[in-house]
């Protein structure tokens, strides 16, 4: 087993002996110019970058750390699979339990054995302790419209305030101040959860807000786990040993020994304020609302710390490469606490949230759905969209596929389920108001029931402007701008030169959503909710069942009320530009396209 480094210049070092860091010497802007630097190396698939020199700060900056799949292996080496595919595999292979199949799973109970925390007087994180002045951080500004500063990779960690259970999450993190910060809590996250009961009880809620540290931390903070299973005892798995936690001179909770920075404060009950805008992961502006703010008392940090950071954007960035992971890591998992779900995948192309797919079992009619109604209810995976699933003995990882297998077999009448007026992930604005939004359920059991058409002859109505075929089943058609006629989807439902295919999706540019499925999976999943955009040739209700008869028409047109989609400014861009050479004057590091990312990546 390859371990996990301990620590980010454990890391770093790793990095650099596999080629896979470079360093910026000249000054660079924080606001803006880091970002976009960081988006043209990811984009062309470059190394990770340490910023010796941005502009006002006091420490150096490192980004694009997880930025393909070869650095998340480097960042979390081979052990955490390996120890969970063991584990997952106990409750069948130690029952009925002897002492022979004890002993031949003993290295597995050594290594477990070895999870947990290990507390300390102190760490190398405490090295410094200092009043705040946070904009000597190297905290940057991704994107032009974005409210300020952010940190990026922060672990925040808090404790619930009366069972005491603690809780590791990424909640970005705003600049506000010199010693006032906004953190993007969300109600439906553990912190969130810690911090609904701390102002129940009209009591401030102690925060620790870590930048850097093992690359496990990282990992933990956003793994899906059960909301009473404590994130570090993930990253102690991925470590191979205890995590240490050092006593903190400045607060009530204890911080991350190995962190590079702690911002160590507290909320106040019912403290709220506008945050935003920022360019976030799903490809769009995510706009101002309220949200809690957290005075600084103290910083702490190691006397050289490095701070870690990320830029989101259109897929795939870096958490879309850490979320496959994750996804990998724990999918030996899903079968032992979901006996029914055989595979489950979630799309990072689509945010993740956006789109899920699960193969099943149907052991009895409908059983399908039983597993449905397991993973909505599953932690974060209850934030998810629309859900395809299947009985079938099909690769989730290859959409394209999966959709044909699934359209093949749905019969849209009793196999399509839409669940209005619910809870959504607040970063999708899809829905009618933030947090809200609407579910759907797409079956596709048993045997086909219909061919698929593979080429288009129809003649469509004057309201097309354009059709493409993303494959065989689905058709995307462009149409006016939903402005114009936001009932274009109930019309080509309607027309007969669509009557054949099962799937069409509504949008604004026919071939562009068409030109690779990453292109296709961002434009249709991102811009639809189910309970408003979804259509058909007719809908009629059935023993409260909305019946849909094919052709199924999403619309994902770009709506009035959705959100601006990133790309960079003019100025940067070309500052950057004309800059790239001074940024890397010994060469070998390729200038990607920003606004397009990986799009149209096969």
């Amino acid at each position: 087993m390859s371990a996990a480094p301990r620590d980010l210049s454990t890391f770093l070092d790793r990095l650099g002996a596999a080629g896979e860091l470079v360093e910026i010497e000249a000054p660079v802007d924080p606001d803006l110019e880091v970002a976009e630097i960081h988006r043209r190396v990811i984009a062309a698939g470059g190394p990770a970058v340490l910023f010796r020199n941005v502009k006002g700060a006091r420490i150096p900056l490192v980004t694009n750390l997880y930025g393909t799949a070869r650095r998340v292996d480097l960042a979390f080496g081979s052990r955490p699979e390996e120890v969970i595919a063991r584990a997952a595999k106990l409750p069948e292979e130690l029952m009925p339990p002897t002492l022979g199949k004890l002993w031949k799973e003993r290295g597995l109970f050594f290594d477990l054995a070895r999870v947990g925390m290990q507390r300390r007087a102190r760490g190398p994180v405490t090295e410094v302790v200092e009043d705040p002045r946070l904009f000597e951080l190297p905290a940057f500004k991704s994107w032009q419209r974005d409210g300020g500063r952010f940190l990026t990779l922060p672990l925040v960690y808090t404790e619930h305030p009366g069972a005491g259970g603690s809780n590791l999450g990424m909640y970005r993190i705003q600049l506000h101040s010199e010693d006032e910060v906004g953190v993007h809590i969300q109600i439906h996250r553990g912190g969130g959860f810690h911090l609904s009961v701390a102002e129940e009880r009209n009591e401030p809620l102690p925060v620790n807000i870590h930048l850097g540290g093992p690359p496990a931390l990282t990992l933990s903070a956003i793994a899906p786990l059960p909301e009473n299973v404590p994130e570090l005892l993930l990253a102690s798995l991925a470590l191979g040993k205890r995590v240490a936690l050092a006593h903190n001179p400045a607060g009530p909770l204890p911080v991350l020994a190995d962190a590079e920075v702690v911002l160590v404060g507290k909320i106040q009950p019912g403290a709220r304020r506008p945050e935003g805008p920022f360019g976030d992961h799903y490809g769009y502006y995510s706009e101002v609302h309220d949200y809690p703010w957290m005075k600084v008392d103290k910083v702490l940090r190691r006397k050289n710390a490095i701070l870690p950071a990320t830029v989101v954007g259109k897929p795939r960035q870096e958490d879309f490469f850490i979320g496959d992971y994750l996804q990998k890591l724990l999918s030996p998992l899903f079968p032992v606490v979901m006996p029914s779900v055989v595979d489950l995948w979630s799309y990072g192309e689509t945010g993740y949230h956006s789109l899920s797919a699960a193969r099943v079992r149907e052991r009895y009619k409908r059983e399908a759905m039983v597993s449905a109604f397991r993973i909505l209810g599953e932690g974060q995976l209850s934030l998810t969209k629309f859900l395809l699933l299947t009985d079938g003995p099909v690769d989730l990882h290859d959409f394209p596929s999966l959709l044909r297998h699934v359209l093949a077999r749905a019969n849209f009448e009793t196999d399509l389920f839409v669940f209005a007026n619910l809870s959504m992930d607040s970063l999708d604005y899809a829905g009618p108001r933030i947090n809200e939004g609407s579910k759907g359920v797409l079956l596709g059991i048993g045997e086909p029931v219909r061919d698929l058409p593979t080429e288009f002859h129809g003649t469509p109505s004057r309201l097309v402007r354009d059709v493409a075929v993303f494959t065989d089943g689905c058709l995307a058609v462009a149409g006016p701008p939903h402005a114009a006629a936001p009932e274009a989807g109930r019309a080509i439902g309607e027309d007969p030169a669509f009557a054949d295919w099962p799937l069409v999706v509504l949008v604004d540019d026919a071939p562009e959503a068409t030109r690779t499925t990453t292109r296709f999976l961002w434009t249709t999943f991102t811009r639809f909710d189910p309970a408003s955009d979804l259509y058909g040739r007719t809908v009629t209700l059935a023993h409260h069942h909305a019946s849909f008869t094919p052709p199924l028409v999403i619309d994902a047109r770009k709506k009035a009320n959705y959100p601006e989609e990133l790309f960079c400014d003019p100025e940067t861009a070309t500052t950057v530009t004309n800059r790239w050479n001074e940024y890397f004057p010994e060469g070998g590091v390729e200038m990607g396209d920003s606004d397009v990312g990986h799009l149209d990546e096969a």
